[in-house]
């Protein structure tokens, strides 16, 4: 008996397994054969009642990557080859790519992120109710209550409540509005800040307390708004102070070693950004799947390219000039002229791109306006351990141990056997490979260029004097101040305050 049951429910069981298949394929068939205005209809519909069968159709339709064939299947192109979005089946003649308007592009992305709300992902969920905040239909109110009353994530729920709120400030209900617009000055988005300078004016909201509490609620959002602009201003200036650091600590070391004002020092920035530019020609050609980690190459070859050519100035003419200190000026700037004409020579007028690898791509978001990139954090590690491998350098080796004696007294270090030639070489070496190291850092920030190295020379100087006689803490807390402000005076004042 119960086998004669299975037998006569197992072709409804298999039509009901085969029913989202039909639905996805009837849905892109029915898409394609309607009309804008119908198409336009069909995805608001689609959007009012998610289905996770629709899914794969969306996004392919986002990425505007669907092509319909003759029998009205949904295929993808993918790899140079059609294949479709269910199944294994082949396609009948050539299939055809749907078109989209602008319209229906915005149409997409809210359907899309209405089906995303129904994922058993907490971060899709999440980016689909920041989606909605900005771009939901009147006609999603119920879903959004419905999926408020359902979810279980905290930060997804506020998320629905502001998505929600922004469409109740159309309601005719006074009260509603109101409540919406006291909810949504708990938010931090920019875009909200416009909702509510509209609302405090007379002919935005005809109710006065509604106006009134968009105005308190507009405070309260244009101030987290200026905290997290600080916030973003001073860690790009940390950034930013990091790497000119780095740079100046190099110039720092060859003056207080060797009392020589290497105005080339800008030139080896752009040698090591022109090293990192040719050991991500050499991955491309090579070994492009390898291209991503093309950075973790580039750091000592940056380094070595920038030292060996800092040695090799100091053997052939810096040597020469010790205690000559405006001869010296006039030499190394005279080296840096050179550089610049060769890299020319070689490299061509033109600025060259570096690419920034994909796993330094994004970052963290604090605030609805304040990512922290993790290009830029990256940077500020990276200094730290330079910084820590410096120390022990010359605290806890032979080789500091002589610079060291060197720096507080020559002809005595020369007197107990100490070879100062050989030490200020290495030294002048050490000083241009940091600003090596610096450039491939800084590579990702913009192109490399023969005039590079010498744009930020004058801040690097300045930089440099202004904290030379520091402790390293000290020097990385004032360029960073430094860097900070001028980032502010740059984009609160004018670009003739201050140089970015």
């Amino acid at each position: 008996m119960q086998s004669l049951c299975l037998s006569r429910l197992r072709p409804f069981l298999w039509l009901l397994c085969c029913l989202p298949l039909w639905a996805q394929a009837g849905s892109a068939g029915d898409f394609a054969a309607a009309g804008r205005s119908q198409q336009a209809e069909l995805l608001q519909s689609w959007a009012s009642a998610p289905d996770a069968a629709r899914l794969p159709l969306l996004q392919a339709l986002k990425q505007e990557n669907l092509a319909l064939d003759a029998a009205g299947r949904a295929f993808t192109r993918q790899n140079g080859g059609w294949t479709p979005l269910e199944g294994d089946a082949a396609p009948q003649g050539t299939p055809k790519r749907v078109r989209l308007n602008n319209r229906l592009r915005i149409l997409v992305a809210n359907a899309l992120a209405a089906q995303q709300l129904v994922s058993g992902d907490k971060a899709a969920r999440l980016q689909a109710a920041q989606t909605l905040q900005r771009d939901a239909q009147r006609d999603q109110r119920p879903l959004l209550k419905q999926r408020l009353a359902q979810e279980p994530d905290e930060a997804v729920r506020d998320a629905l409540r502001i998505a929600l709120a922004n469409l109740q400030l159309s309601d005719a209900d006074p009260q509603v509005r109101l409540q919406a617009v006291q909810l949504l000055g708990e938010s931090g988005d920019p875009q909200t800040q416009a909702r509510l300078q509209a609302l405090s004016a007379a002919d935005g909201e005809p109710d006065a307390a509604v106006r009134a509490a968009a105005q308190q609620s507009l405070t309260r959002v244009t101030h987290r708004l200026m905290i997290g602009d600080l916030l973003g201003q001073a860690f790009t200036g940390l950034s930013l102070g990091s790497i000119l650091l780095l740079a100046a600590l190099g110039l720092a070391i060859t003056y207080g070693l060797l009392g020589v004002i290497n105005m080339a020092h800008g030139e080896m920035l752009m040698l090591g950004a022109y090293a990192a530019y040719l050991v991500q020609g050499a991955f491309q050609q090579l070994a492009p799947q390898w291209l991503a980690f093309y950075p973790l190459a580039a750091l000592p070859a940056a380094f070595a390219v920038t030292a060996g050519i800092g040695m090799l100035l100091e053997r052939t003419v810096i040597r020469h000039l010790y205690g000559r200190p405006l001869e010296t000026l006039l030499a190394t700037w005279g080296i840096s002229l050179v550089l610049i004409q060769l890299v020319r020579l070689l490299f061509g007028a033109q600025n060259v791109e570096v690419a920034n690898p994909a796993w330094l791509s994004g970052g963290i978001q604090l605030l609805p306006n304040l990512v922290l990139p993790w290009n830029r954090i990256a940077v500020i590690v990276f200094v730290a351990l330079v910084l820590l491998l410096t120390w022990l350098l010359l605290n806890k080796t032979r080789l500091g141990m002589n610079v060291r004696a060197v720096t507080q007294n020559r002809a005595m270090a020369a007197c107990c056997g100490v070879p100062t030639g050989r030490v200020d070489m290495l030294a002048f070496g050490l000083g241009s490979g940091i600003a090596g190291w610096a450039a491939w850092r800084c590579r990702s920030w913009a192109t490399s260029g023969r005039n590079w190295g010498r744009a930020i020379s004058s801040t690097r100087f300045w930089w440099w004097c202004s904290g030379a006689s520091d402790s390293w803490p000290a020097r990385w807390r004032r360029r960073s101040a430094s860097a900070s402000s001028t980032k502010f005076l740059n984009r609160r004042l004018a670009p003739c305050w201050a140089k970015s």
